[in-house]
């Protein structure tokens, strides 16, 4: 937050509740909640479905914008078996109902992590007053979002399929990131037939 201030720079700062921070209570979430919009933050993401209706609501009702996150939730990857697509089959309709839940809660932005196209397509579509954010769930969301060391190709390991390094035949950082967003703008990336799962 004192960096945008310093560069007098307009970007929308999302203060992600890290576990524990929000799980005990709603009356815990605001206080946690509280601390990341005193620090800067713009507004709040946390993770989870059906149970985190209520926490939404709460947190809304108190002037604190919510970016909810459902599909692949890190924060409980071993609870899900680990890092797999969500959303397929009979999963679907329930992820589906949470998001609408989560909309009608009052999340105004909701982030899509390894949901099969179609459904972040078609959830993109059906939450009018909910924007989705994408990673790994195709083009047909909103907007997209992807770790800066995934696509700056500083990891370990084999990347996920949805990863891209935009570092290749760049000559910085910057040149990286500015690629990354003219893709994004332009629709090449993601590409759904390398990036996504149907």
């Amino acid at each position: 937050a004192r960096g945008i201030r310093r560069v007098q720079g307009t970007a929308w700062i999302i203060g992600d509740l890290p576990f524990g921070s929000y799980q005990e209570s709603k009356e815990q979430a605001l206080r946690s909640a509280t601390v990341l919009m005193q620090a800067g933050a713009h507004m709040v993401k946390l993770e989870g479905g059906g149970w985190t209706t209520e926490i939404v609501h709460f947190l809304v009702e108190r002037g604190i914008p919510v970016c909810a996150h459902l599909g692949l939730t890190p924060q409980t990857v071993h609870a899900l078996g680990g890092y797999r697509v969500q959303g397929r089959g009979d999963s679907a309709t329930k992820l589906r109902q949470e998001a609408v839940a989560l909309q009608d809660a009052g999340a105004t932005m909701m982030v899509l992590e390894m949901v099969p196209e179609p459904l972040s397509t078609a959830l993109t579509q059906e939450l009018p007053t909910c924007h989705t954010i994408g990673i790994g769930a195709g083009n047909g969301t909103a907007g997209q979002v992807l770790v800066m060391h995934d696509m700056l190709g500083v990891n370990l390991g084999r990347n996920p399929k949805f990863v891209h390094n935009f570092m290749e035949g760049q000559s910085s950082v910057l040149a990286a990131m500015s690629a990354y967003v003219a893709a994004v703008k332009n629709g090449t990336f993601p590409d759904n037939a390398k990036h996504a799962w149907e």
